[in-house]
C-alpha cells in the first residue's frame, strides 16, 4: 500500500494532474517494456512508477506556453 505523505511530497511540487498523467504515462512504459522483454514483473507497474517519482529517478517539467 502506498504511503500519503509519499505522494503528498509529490503534489507540494506539481499540481495532482501533472503528477496523475506523468505517474500513468511511465507506469504504461514500464509495462509495455516488460512485455516487449518477455519479463514478469512482480509489482505493479503504477506501483513502480511512483516509487521511481519518490525517489526523483523521473521528475515532471513545466512548459510555459505562451499565449498570443
Amino acid at each position: 500500500m502506498l504511503n500519503p505523505n509519499d505522494t503528498y511530497e509529490l503534489n507540494q511540487l506539481n499540481s495532482p494532474y501533472a503528477n496523475v498523467v506523468a505517474i500513468a504515462k511511465r507506469a504504461r512504459q514500464i509495462s509495455e517494456d516488460a512485455e516487449a522483454n518477455h519479463e514478469i514483473i512482480s509489482e505493479k507497474p503504477l506501483k513502480l512508477a511512483i516509487a521511481e517519482f519518490i525517489d526523483d529517478k523521473y521528475r515532471v517539467n513545466r512548459v510555459n506556453v505562451e499565449e498570443d
